[in-house]
């Protein structure tokens, strides 16, 4: 037997479910290459803010991911999800990760590349 203490509470705030993030818009139109550049630099620099190197590893995966697989993602790396959308996050010692939304989703504002 269980008691009323034994179950876990609504406010725990270790389990956040993941949600996709808000569109938003680049301050200026962006092509698509430029945008990947953007998150390679981001992606390639990341290590440098602080924190483990595989937290921001398992971030990253979890950004390129489908919601579920992402979920799954973070929760088995026992990264402490702030904000439902991932732009903040804490590992399990408290070092704080924050993804900019152009790591975690397109802008509403992408323009195709011109052929020349």
């Amino acid at each position: 037997m269980g008691c009323v203490g034994s179950t876990p509470a609504k406010g725990d705030g270790n389990v956040k479910m993941i949600r996709k993030p808000k569109p938003w818009k680049h301050p200026q139109p962006i092509t698509k290459s430029e945008f990947v550049q953007m998150r390679e630099e981001f992606w390639d620099t990341a290590p440098h803010y602080g924190g483990k190197k595989e937290i921001w590893d398992a971030l990253r995966a979890a950004a390129e991911a489908d919601l579920t697989l992402a979920q799954a993602i973070v929760d088995s790396a026992g990264v402490i999800v702030q904000s439902a959308d991932l732009t903040v996050c804490y590992d399990e010692r408290g070092a704080k990760y924050e993804l900019p939304k152009y790591v975690l989703s397109e802008p509403t504002n992408l323009i195709q590349e011109s052929r020349e």
